[in-house]
């Protein structure tokens, strides 16, 4: 089976210098348990967010002849442009964004799922320092992850809650950053992620 997963950095596997993230930590839990059957293209590119997503979804699915397709995308949606005094994709415009990518998958198989999205460390966040002009904020994020979930949930496609589940915990020793996961946030991920693999299997 061929399992793609899009995203961003997160999914990309930054900051994780101990297997490179959880998509590939998923793709090495994969191989143990189903003799290399599997192959797992990790699609996340740093900086993604749904626009540029949409851009490249059609080519690179197809191309691999995607037969389950994970989404992890939208923290970068929700980031906060200050000068702008707006989130980098309006909400109205990132649901019609997630809607498009459910259509647009649906056209290449049934087996899709949404990773939801990661909290993250305020005190470092806001501003962020590699770009004091943008921010990001859980009241944010968890804006645009509740709207996922909401589509999800009309569209019949499952859905991980990652926010809801990791803010529980003491996830801030988990992040870089403030932002990215460190490699003890990926094995998390990774671990809560292959729960709902299974149901694939």
């Amino acid at each position: 089976m061929n399992i793609c997963i899009f995203g961003d950095s997160i999914t990309y596997g930054a900051f994780d210098t101990e297997k490179g993230g959880w998509v590939n930590r998923l793709h090495l839990y994969l191989d143990s348990k189903n003799d290399f059957e599997d192959e797992v293209y990790n699609l996340g590119i740093s900086g993604d967010h749904t626009e540029g997503l949409l851009e490249r979804f059609d080519s690179e699915a197809k191309f691999r002849g995607s037969d389950f397709l994970i989404f992890a995308i939208g923290i970068n949606d929700s980031q906060f442009v200050i000068s702008e005094n707006q989130n980098r994709v309006l909400l109205e415009k990132f649901e019609q964004n997630i809607k498009e990518l459910i259509s647009r998958a649906r056209k290449i198989t049934n087996k899709i799922l949404f990773v939801g999205l990661t909290p993250v460390d305020e005190a470092k966040t806001v501003p962020i320092p590699w770009d004091t002009d943008k921010m990001y904020k859980n009241e944010y994020v968890e804006k645009y992850n509740s709207k996922i979930k909401e589509i999800c949930e009309s569209e019949a496609v499952e859905f991980i809650d990652i926010f809801s589940d990791m803010i529980k915990e003491n996830y801030t020793s988990m992040l870089v950053d403030g932002l990215h996961p460190d490699a003890k946030g990926h094995e998390w991920l990774a671990n809560r992620i292959v729960s709902e693999i299974k149901l694939w299997h």
